[in-house]
């Protein structure tokens, strides 16, 4: 099997989408190019629209990802729930490929025999144990978000400390929106630990509006952009670039 670098896209937020594109139609761009768009509603008190809860399950959904909507205080288990099971359905779906290759293209996983079957889940297992993933989180930091942060924070100090238990190697990255100056703001470029944002979150400011479109954009962009260094080697290395992707 090649090697493969899942990636996925971490959408935190508690509400409805009121400036710029579709997130839903960004979301299913960025899952026709090899990304998978997870989305983590936060509430308070059992408060979350019908609207916002519908384009929470529409961008997860379109983004060939997992929503689940969750209280501030259970934040921490969900995040990692969400990333884990996102990466195990990711690579089913690989797994399932490379059967049809074999078995022909009408074939999945779900049609081997029972212990064929729980042979594959042991592969798919251990892949997600040794694969490489980069995960791209972009928290909402309307105004909305403001008492919530800190949970944030927190949940996603504990996503890094579950997966760097991982033999495969982890990468994220971390945007806002909106920025103080637009509408996304990148406040950690690629790195194998969020220690780091201990020192950044607190110093975040809420605003009124929710660009998540504009976000879910830039996320698209930002992985986009690993994959532009093609052009910098030779014919037979993008070859081997394209199946590490």
């Amino acid at each position: 099997m090649s090697t493969v670098t899942l990636r996925q896209i971490l959408l935190i937020t508690d509400g409805n989408s009121n400036h710029g594109e579709d997130p839903i139609a960004v979301a299913a761009l960025a899952n026709e190019q090899g990304m998978t768009v997870n989305v983590i509603g936060v509430m308070e008190q059992d408060v979350i629209d019908e609207e916002s809860l519908r384009e929470i399950e529409g961008i997860a959904m379109s983004g060939g990802g997992i929503s689940q909507v969750v209280y501030a205080q259970a934040l921490s288990q969900t995040v990692q729930m969400v990333t884990k099971k996102a990466m195990t359905q990711t690579l089913q779906g690989v797994v399932n490929k490379e059967l049809q290759q074999i078995l022909g293209k009408e074939k999945t996983m779900e049609d081997l025999p029972p212990e064929q079957r729980g042979e594959v889940m042991e592969v798919v297992d251990e892949l997600g144990e040794t694969t490489a993933l980069d995960v791209l989180i972009l928290v909402d930091t309307s105004a909305s978000m403001k008492h919530k942060l800190p949970t944030v924070k927190e949940a996603l100090l504990d996503l890094s400390l579950s997966l760097n238990a991982r033999a495969g190697e982890n990468r994220f990255s971390v945007f806002i929106f909106p920025g103080k100056k637009k509408d996304v703001e990148k406040l950690l470029d690629w790195t194998p630990k969020l220690e780091s944002l201990r020192s950044v979150f607190s110093k975040l400011t809420t605003g009124g509006i929710t660009p998540t479109g504009p976000a879910l954009r830039e996320a698209l962009t930002y992985f986009n952009k690993k994959r532009s260094l093609r052009s910098l080697i030779s014919r037979d290395d993008e070859q081997y670039y394209e199946e590490s992707m």
